[in-house]
């Protein structure tokens, strides 16, 4: 049984130097102006609801190098939600992978719901 799950892209981040995440690969798709306006409302509908329902982790705010994971005890109502995300990856063919795993490094933020971990070098420290 796996603790934690992320959706990532295969293209790293800028500031992080990992796996650019399920929300910055569809804010990708939006700057990029791929969408259909009504696929950017549903997208920027989806991503609302998650800053309402989920707290943005201090670190995140800060704009520190972390990264999120979900807790995969927690995970389902959240997949739910992330299903239309994750469809306008495949639609575009953004490649990523869900990845699940034990092994996240040194968390540096808890919730009910993730944590975020801090990387350095593209690496989970």
């Amino acid at each position: 049984m796996y603790q934690y799950m992320r959706i990532q892209g295969r293209d790293n981040s800028y500031a992080t130097g990992y796996p650019k995440g399920i929300f910055s690969l569809c804010w990708n798709l939006i700057k990029a102006q791929v969408l259909t306006a009504e696929e950017e409302a549903m997208f920027r509908s989806v991503d609302a609801w998650f800053k309402a329902e989920l707290p943005e982790p201090e670190p995140c705010k800060q704009h520190e190098q972390v990264i999120t994971f979900f807790k995969c005890g927690s995970t389902e109502q959240m997949l739910r939600k992330l299903e239309p995300a994750v469809r306008l990856l495949d639609k575009y063919h953004v490649p990523y992978d869900v990845v699940y795993t034990n092994a996240v490094g040194t968390v540096v933020y808890e919730d009910e719901w993730q944590v975020a971990v801090t990387v350095k070098d593209g690496k989970m420290v």
